[in-house]
This record gives C-alpha cells, structure tokens and sequence, in this order.
C-alpha cells in the first residue's frame, strides 16, 4: 500500500501542487473586492514602496546571498523561486493580527500576483541559469500560464464568487484555504515517504545561511521602510507581504522547474523543495514574532 501510495503521488506531483495553489487562491480571491484596488489609489506612495520591495529589493537580496555564498545548486535554485513569488493569503492573516493595513496588504498581495506573471520567469531565469544544465531552458511561457490559470484566474473567479454569492463567500474561502492546506500536507508526506526531504544531506552551515536569508528579509522589512516615513500600520503591512511570500506557488514553480520522472532522483530539485519548505517553516515563525512585537507597539 506504502509502495501504491508513494507511485501515486510521484506520477500526480505536478497536479497535487497545481491543485493546491488554485485552492489557495480561491480563498484568497473570495475576501477581495475590487473597492481592495481603488484603495491603492489613495495611498500610492505605500503601495508603490511594498510593490519595489516586493520585485526588485527581495530578488537583490537573494542575488546577494547566491553570490556571497557557496550554497549547493539545489538550495540557491530554492531561494530563487522564494525570492521570485509574491506574497499570499497568510501575509494578509498576519497583518491583521499585528493591527496592520489589511487593504493595502491585500492590494500589494493582489498587484504582485498580477506582476509575477512576467517578473517571476525574469527573476527565475536571472538568478538560477548559472547552476541548471547546459540544456537547460528556462520554460518561462511555461511558467507564465501556469501563474496566469493556477493562480491569476482562481483570483479572479473567487472575487466573482464573493460578489454573486457574498452570503457565502466567507465560508468558501475557508473550506478553499483548509484544502490547500491538506494538499501542503499530501507534499510534505509525499516526499518524505518518496525520500526527497532527506535533512541528513543538508549541512547546518547551508541551513544557518538559509536562516540569514530570511533574517536579512525581515530586517529590510522592519528597517528599511522606516525611512519614507509612512504610518506604523503601513510598515506593519509592507514587513509581513516581504517575510510572508506564498509558498504555494513555490511548490508549483519547483514543480515546473524539475519534472518527476518515475525511478529517478534529482537531488537539485529535492534540495529546492527542501529549501521551500524550511523557509515556508521560518518565514511562519518570524511572522509570529512579528505580530507579538508589533501588538505590544501603539497603532
């Protein structure tokens, strides 16, 4: 049955991960209104910081990392894809528990998500062309549809579902994220039992620079942003959409990136999803340390 099991999900992988972000985006989709979008309007100077973050001082950062360090191809090739995805509907969560500005949280998760259908091939192919094979081709038209049918249009179809069904709306988008969430869970089990998320090949100092990775998020998002001099509750929204990135896209682009084929292994792509999931762990605890610290400041 465990042999069943294990061949069942090597073959649907792809699908496991594509079903789980459209769940994801679903949920999320279902408490957006398009009132969410006209409210960057008024307040363009936040959006415009958290939206350069997002795109451009994320990826440099990761780029700092790749270059500084002498990480394995898998790990650097996991940074990448973490650097290259925007935020997700926990970013959101999180900044309302730390009394943040969920509309403009919402609106930069919203206009990143639309924005990584042509950024994310870009920063994907930037950062990790150097450690793929000579007859590696970065598959970005790939890459492209599938944000656009697994991750833009579940978007938009649960703003659709909200605006014709507002009764329900709150309810779907909870039986949507607790999918996605047991579909997280069919990967994590997946691949311990295909013996892809072997800890025993990763060394501590690859962890521990990992672990800087996401420290050096986290402090540009609580420092950096405090020099344009916006309000708290908009530098609590810009910090977490920077910590917080949507790891459910992740676990797709990985996916895309190195397609299973039955009896093989690809210790790259192993290490990639190793690196994900590890940083999907941190990226949760900074995020909890977040909301405590900034609960105890005044609004």
């Amino acid at each position: 049955m465990r042999t069943f099991m294990i061949a069942w999900y090597i073959e649907y992988e792809y699908w496991v991960a594509a079903v789980q972000l459209v769940l994801a985006m679903l949920g999320m989709g279902a408490g957006l209104q398009i009132a969410d979008f006209k409210k960057v309007a008024m307040q363009p100077k936040a959006a415009t910081i958290g939206l350069l973050l997002q795109l451009i001082v994320v990826p440099l950062i990761a780029l700092g990392f790749v270059v500084l360090t002498n990480l394995p191809p898998g790990m650097v090739i996991g940074i990448a894809i973490v650097a290259s995805i925007p935020g997700g509907t926990v970013s959101n969560i999180f900044t309302f528990m730390a009394r943040g500005n969920v509309p403009l949280s919402i609106s930069i998760t919203a206009l990143t998500s639309v924005a990584c259908l042509v950024t994310t091939p870009m920063i994907l192919d930037f950062l990790i062309s150097d450690y793929m094979t000579d007859s590696f081709v970065m598959p970005a038209k790939k890459v492209a549809v599938e944000i656009g049918l697994c991750l833009l249009l579940p978007l938009g179809l649960g703003m659709v579902f909200l605006k014709r069904l507002p009764n329900y709306a709150e309810r779907f988008s909870n039986l949507c994220v607790k999918g996605s969430l047991v579909g997280i869970g069919v990967i994590v089990i997946g691949s311990l039992g295909a013996g892809r998320l072997n800890f025993a090949n990763t060394s501590g100092d690859d962890i521990a620079v990992l672990c800087a990775f996401i420290l050096g998020l986290s402090l540009v998002g609580i420092w950096l942003i405090k020099g344009f001099g916006l309000a708290n509750e908009d530098n609590r929204a810009i910090e977490m959409e920077v910590v917080v990135r949507n790891i459910n896209l992740g676990f797709l682009l990985k996916v895309s990136l190195f397609p299973t084929v039955a009896g093989e292994s690809n210790p790259v792509a192993d290490m990639a999803l190793f690196t994900i999931l590890l940083y999907g762990a941190w990226q949760l605890a900074m995020g909890i340390f977040l909301i405590f610290w900034r609960r105890r400041e005044p609004v």
